[in-house]
């Protein structure tokens, strides 16, 4: 019986002492770094208020054909002289993007 026991503290202790021996690494997590501008320019573009006066000609030539009797409530433009554009037509309000050659953008 003795030797029962003595076998079994043996073995019981051999486990313990190969798991003591195991060391898991330190698992390094990955960091992001973003600047101040990329990030803003990832998430949002950012838009300046303009007077309905400083739009360019083709982008009201284009709301006029595409939207007759529109008008513009809001007006902004970015860098990249792309307009975003608050109209109101009749009892319908929209957000539409143009370029500054007319051409409508998707966003």
């Amino acid at each position: 019986m003795k030797k029962l026991i003595l076998s079994a503290a043996i073995v019981l202790g051999s486990f313990t002492g190969f798991a003591q021996e195991t060391e898991e690494a330190p698992v390094k997590e990955a960091e992001t770094v973003e600047t101040a501008a990329s990030a803003a320019s990832a998430s949002e573009e950012i838009y300046i208020a303009v007077d309905a006066a400083a739009i360019p000609a083709p982008v009201t030539a284009a709301l006029e054909a595409a939207y007759p009797g529109a008008i513009i409530s809001d007006a902004q433009v970015n860098e990249a002289k792309e307009y975003k554009l608050m109209v109101k037509a009749g009892e319908q309000e929209g957000l539409l993007y143009a370029d500054a050659e007319g051409n409508w953008i998707e966003k």
